[in-house]
């Protein structure tokens, strides 16, 4: 990654351990094994999968794609800033991928109805 982090250490960043921990596994694990460690971010049993696979899903269509790409990067860096992790973590993420798409200054955009009562209709081939 461009501040020089594994994923792990990203995940668990600010627990060196727990880093440490997983790295010596060597084998492969479970999924139950996976959701013990926090390696997933949720891990619904049977009885729930159907409702919160469908939550997810309509939560996710709720949102702008350009904005949930801006999210994930912003969620890729942590620690200490670099000119890097700015440049390509932030700064790129904003300009390219959300204040210059439609979906967010086109006719319909988040940007254009900001404010109006009209919802932003969404381009989601775009991603």
């Amino acid at each position: 990654m461009m501040n020089g982090r594994t994923r792990l250490q990203v995940r668990y960043y600010g627990e060196p351990k727990k880093v440490d921990e997983l790295e010596a596994i060597d084998e492969a694990i479970t999924a139950e094994d996976a959701a013990d460690h926090g390696l997933v971010t949720s891990a619904p049993d049977e009885i729930d999968w159907d409702d919160e696979l469908r939550i997810s899903v309509e939560e996710r269509a709720s949102l702008s794609p350009d904005a949930l790409t801006g999210m994930e990067q912003n969620l890729r860096f942590v620690g200490a800033e670099s000119c890097d992790t700015r440049i390509f973590g932030r700064l790129t993420a904003w300009q390219n991928w959300i204040f210059q798409r439609p979906n967010a200054v086109g006719a319909q955009g988040a940007l254009t109805l900001y404010g109006h009562p009209e919802r932003p209709t969404f381009d989601y081939k775009r991603t």
